[in-house]
Parts: C-alpha cells; structure tokens; sequence
C-alpha cells in the first residue's frame, strides 16, 4: 500500500507559508507551490515530527493574515 506523501511518518519535509501566514507540512521531493516560501527545512529537510512542533510553536493563531487585520480594524473604529 502507498502511503500518501503528506503523511509518511519517515518522510523529509519542508514547512511552507503564504502571504496569508498559513502553514503547511510539505514533502521535500515535491517542487514549492508559487506563492509560498519555506520557512523551515531551507538548510535541509526535517522529520515531519520536527515540522509539526515548528508550525504549533510558529502558527498560534489559524485565522489568515487579512481576515485578522480586518477584525482589528472593526474593533479599532469609533463605535464598536
């Protein structure tokens, strides 16, 4: 049976993240989606148990980057 790449326990991977500040666990054989940059893994691949304590130290909040500007914003203006 394959395992799917995404979650091969002994897999390498990268961590990625877009202008939005998502998180993703990404397989170091497969070539880096536009829009996205490494940010863990880029001086070599890691073990996906070392990816994922990286994302839940470094991703703490899952909301994408502009709706949390926007919800700032809200509370931030006269009358809210």
């Amino acid at each position: 049976m394959t395992t799917n790449p995404f979650e091969d326990p002994d897999g390498q991977y990268l961590v990625l993240v877009n202008d939005e500040g998502q998180h993703s666990l990404w397989p170091s054989f497969v070539d880096v989606p536009a829009g996205w940059t490494v940010v863990f893994g880029a001086d070599g691949p890691q073990s996906r148990d070392a990816c994922l304590a990286y994302v839940e130290e470094h991703w703490t909040d899952l909301r994408p980057r502009s709706l949390r500007e926007r919800m700032a914003a809200a509370t931030a203006e006269p009358g809210s």
